[in-house]
């Protein structure tokens, strides 16, 4: 929603600045791209998805090993609590020692267990940050150099501003336009 506001409030500039200017050769060009059909379209963008596909591959195997690692002692666990459970019913554990040492081996296990748990969480939620950080580290340039072709075109072809078809973000805007501190001023 926030970005149909400003691109309506950035068409509602653009078609007033055309009605304020009395210069007939004083017009308004506006353009789009759509940056999905960009990085589609560029071998490096292919390149990144391909290293980042192989670092999540790599850190999914491991996810996997650790799921199945505490699967295999949440099994243990329940065939222990359960062995445990029909000792004591059928009477083979009475007395308070015996009793106390299952406890303690049960707490010990589920403790175990709960760890495991924390540090799989812990481990997803820091993969999931380093791969949006190298996701990020490793677009940058590519989009930096997609920022200035445009900037460069939007130049060459006299358009005032350039929107993103994708998302509706404004990718170039000529500095002529920019009212930014012509507002502050007015604010202050």
């Amino acid at each position: 929603m926030k970005t149909s506001i400003v691109k309506y409030f950035l068409m509602t500039i653009a078609i007033a600045s055309k009605f304020i200017f009395t210069n007939a050769d004083a017009q308004i060009k506006l353009g789009y791209v759509d940056s999905k059909t960009i990085l589609k379209q560029l071998p490096e963008a292919k390149s990144i998805e391909s290293e980042l596909e192989s670092m999540q591959k790599l850190y999914v195997d491991t996810m996997q090993t650790k799921e199945n690692e505490l699967k295999s002692k949440a099994e243990t666990f329940k065939s222990k609590y359960e062995d445990a459970q029909n000792r004591v019913k059928s009477g083979a554990i009475t007395s308070e020692s015996e009793i106390k040492a299952l406890e303690e081996e049960m707490g010990g296990l589920q403790s175990e267990l709960q760890n495991l748990s924390e540090a799989l969480d812990g481990y997803k939620s820091n993969v999931q940050n380093t791969l949006m950080l190298r996701q990020s580290e490793l677009f940058k340039p590519l989009k930096d150099k997609i920022t200035k072709t445009i900037e460069e075109v939007a130049k060459a072809m006299k358009i005032n501003f350039v929107f993103d078809k994708a998302d509706g973000s404004l990718l170039y805007g000529d500095k002529e336009f920019d009212i930014t501190f012509k507002v502050l001023d007015k604010l202050k």
